[in-house]
């Protein structure tokens, strides 16, 4: 099937064209017909599969003109970064239609977007937090919302927005239809579907823990750190086509490390972006490695989910995820829209447990290469190497309070106690002089 067989508006085949897209995802053609027909929707699906045009393209198919340009597509994210790349691709499929996109999001002033948003919008992509302060404030008027529609529901859950998206549906006009995309069913999203959901379709295509067959992937048994950077500077300098690498840190704090350790083997190709970045920062890292600018980025599973880079040539796992699912979503950032991508990782001993966990997700092994030999082996361990140490409970038995000897407050002696009674001065001279001697009889 190609776009131009789905029942699409000139102006949308225009935009899809401009785009180069000509035939459309598995999520995409299954999602089309049913999100047309008005019926509520499930999508399941992993990152990298085109779930965003798969519900704004239908979405902007059924938009139309409203004078008094409060939202009717409301579109709901976890994260500010996907706001933008939510936004990025409506206004490229409405570019040919009067249509105004906006986004909110939190980390920065909120009543400069409350005026960004007073002249009203079509289409809104929020994050939950920021959507319901500025609902309850009065600055966006939520009673003519036509779509609901929550991308990486999953995810929202996780970083416990459940409250927020609760009090969001109740800002809901009842008349509406709801469109949920997750990439795994759990137990919170199936509660919520239950709660708000009017008996919703079902459509899968690579749900997680599907990996994709157009994604490689391989391992190194790797003993430590300075190791792993030993490697990493191996297979970049050796590899030409490893020309856009995305590169994975469990921690903050191990990110800022190979950050250092990789700017002077590659001065002016890398950057770093986590949560302790400021939002602009991480905003011109993510665009710089977007348009070529950098070849490396350094990242916690922070952009694991949703945000499409085009053509990541390499995922670096240079950490194994704790979670197994994080495994799926990390190295869905490369072999995004049906292209070939590889995904490499570094396996410390004790990441031996969690690898095998990501197997047994995947239903596959993941093929072991053999480590080269001209690599140095590195002798120095890091401080991310060092097995913590479990520590004894000394918690010991507190000593018994003997009632006679009072507890840590005692009163105070009476020469230290301080009584709030005003003594006349008159009283005062009587006590000092033995007559009472006024202040005028004093001056004289």
């Amino acid at each position: 099937m190609t776009f131009a067989e789905l029942n699409l508006t000139s102006p949308l085949i225009r935009a899809i064209n401009d785009l180069g897209f000509t035939h459309p995802t598995t999520i995409q053609e299954k999602a089309f017909p049913v999100i047309m027909s008005g019926r509520d929707v499930l999508g399941i699906a992993q990152t990298g599969t085109g779930k965003t045009i798969a519900f704004a393209l239908p979405a902007l198919r059924q938009w139309t003109f409203d004078k008094n340009k409060n939202p009717q597509i409301l579109i709901i994210v976890p994260t500010r970064e996907l706001v933008v790349q939510v936004m990025d691709v409506v206004k490229a499929l409405a570019a040919y239609q009067n249509v105004t996109v906006h986004g909110v999001y939190g980390g920065v002033n909120m009543k400069t977007q409350a005026w960004d948003i007073s002249g009203g919008m079509d289409v809104l992509v929020a994050t939950p937090g920021r959507l319901y302060d500025l609902a309850v404030e009065g600055h966006i008027n939520l009673k003519m919302v036509k779509k609901l529609i929550l991308d990486e529901v999953d995810e929202m859950l996780d970083l416990g927005f459940r409250t927020q998206i609760s009090a969001i549906f109740d800002l809901l006009p009842p008349k509406r239809q709801n469109l949920m995309f997750s990439a795994t069913l759990t137990p919170e999203v199936d509660a919520l579907i239950r709660n708000f959901f009017n008996d919703p379709v079902r459509i899968e295509a690579a749900p997680a823990g599907t990996p994709l067959d157009n994604i490689a992937q391989s391992a190194f048994r790797v003993p430590n750190f300075y190791t792993k950077i030993n490697l990493l500077e191996h297979l970049l300098r050796q590899n030409n086509d490893m020309n856009k690498v995305l590169v994975f840190t469990a921690t903050k704090e191990l990110a800022n490390e190979v950050f250092e350790q990789l700017s002077p083997m590659f001065p002016d190709q890398t950057d770093v972006i986590h949560s302790r970045k400021a939002q602009n920062y991480r905003f011109r890292a993510v665009n710089k490695f977007h348009d070529g600018k950098i070849r490396i980025l350094i990242a916690t599973d922070l952009i694991s989910r949703g945000i499409d880079i085009s053509q990541v040539s390499h995922v670096i796992n240079f950490d194994m995820p704790a979670e197994p699912e994080n495994y799926i979503h990390r190295i869905g950032r490369t072999g995004r829209a049906d292209q070939k991508g590889v995904a490499i990782s570094f396996i410390v001993p004790r990441d031996i447990d969690k690898t095998s966990a990501i197997e047994t997700l995947m239903g596959q092994s993941i093929p072991e290469l053999p480590f080269p030999d001209e690599v140095p082996v590195s002798a120095i361990l890091a401080p991310s190497d060092k097995e913590p140490v479990p520590m004894k409970n000394t918690l010991t038995q507190t000593p018994k309070r003997d009632p006679e000897h009072g507890g840590a407050f005692h009163q105070k002696s009476d020469k230290n106690r301080k009584v709030n009674n005003k003594i006349p001065h008159k009283v005062k001279m009587m006590q000092k002089y033995g007559k009472p001697i006024t202040k005028g009889a004093k001056k004289k």
